[in-house]
């Protein structure tokens, strides 16, 4: 999983991130929304559901895995941290990515976890000072 935030969805300003992050060879499910027509040209393959008629499933096309980690997010931010300014929105979604893609579903257990999360600070360091605005 790899977030960014997007003040406002289009086309136009998801297309550049798109192509910079995702390889042409991948296959990408989507739903029927605006944002998604023409990704057909830049992947391999695109398919997409029709949830206003009722399909959410078709063949391997669905959009459960992000619908999934939308989930995780929305409980995260309205139970533990109850409010997300757009300022720090950036650090609250590199927190959710890396707990989605070091789960323990996909085989990574506390350990290993934890080690990975000390090789992420290496060489790094944060000072509240100049992570605002001014």
């Amino acid at each position: 999983m790899r977030s960014h935030h997007v003040p406002a969805v289009t086309a136009d300003n998801l297309k550049p991130i798109i192509e910079a992050h995702i390889d042409g060879a991948t296959i990408v499910y989507t739903d029927e929304g605006a944002t998604s027509k023409g990704l057909g040209r830049l992947f391999e393959k695109h398919e997409s559901v029709n949830h206003s008629i009722g399909e959410y499933v078709r063949g391997d096309a669905h959009t459960n895995t992000i619908e999934g980690y939308f989930s995780i997010l929305k409980r995260g931010i309205h139970g533990v941290y109850h409010h997300v300014s757009q300022q720090h929105l950036k650090r609250y979604l590199a927190e959710f990515d890396f707990r989605y893609n070091e789960r323990a579903a996909l085989g990574v257990n506390d350990q290993a976890r934890a080690d990975r999360l000390i090789r992420g600070i290496v060489g790094k360091r944060l000072m509240y000072k100049d992570s605002c605005v001014a």
